[in-house]
């Protein structure tokens, strides 16, 4: 695990800083790719980072946080339908890229400011009517540009998007290696 406090090269946002300093480190072949995907940025358009590695017992807070959300706004889905869902926004932690260091949640920024990429960093289906969605077709243009411009360097550097997700990629963890066909993941958790 590197730290990008250390290795200087991307731009680090601190919202989703932490005490031991996790929210800073990912795997060297993670680094290695988002350098290379920041080169081919349009002039003056960088990568600024929002977080990287996860420890378990934040990936499972984040996860039972958000099923127990659900769970108030929707009291008549079973368990399995909860897990399900809570699914589609945070990954349980038995399979979540964050805690192997292999996953970062990005955006863009350009000239001191955050570029607007339709919603917010960490946005949830239903607060966003799914425009959090790589695809989705309910933001405005300039920010469907815009996340063509990030996902098209960053799939030219070999990371993968999750696709409910327009600021998550990873290269090397499990769902990697799913979207990619490699024969296993380079990470696990650590």
């Amino acid at each position: 695990m590197l730290d990008l406090q250390v290795h200087r090269g991307l731009l680090i946002d601190d919202r989703k800083q932490d005490a031991d300093g996790a929210w800073s480190r990912l795997r060297a072949g993670v680094l290695e790719r988002l350098l290379v995907a920041q080169a081919t940025l349009p002039n003056g358009m960088r990568l600024l980072i929002i977080e990287g590695h996860r420890p378990v017992a934040l990936q499972r807070h984040y996860f039972k946080s958000y099923r127990a959300e659900l769970s108030e706004l929707n009291p008549s889905w079973s368990a399995s339908r909860l897990n399900d869902e809570a699914s589609k926004h945070v990954s349980p932690p038995s399979v979540a890229p964050h805690p192997c260091g292999a996953a970062v949640d990005l955006t863009l920024w350009q000239d001191g400011v955050e570029l607007d990429m339709g919603t917010r960093v960490n946005a949830t289906p239903a607060a966003s009517a799914n425009a959090c969605f790589t695809a989705a077709k309910n933001i405005p243009a300039t920010a469907r540009r815009r996340r063509d411009v990030l996902g098209e360097a960053l799939t030219r550097a070999g990371l993968v998007n999750y696709p409910p997700e327009w600021w998550h990629w990873s290269y090397g963890d499990r769902y990697w290696a799913a979207a990619t066909g490699a024969p296993a993941a380079h990470y696990s958790p650590t």
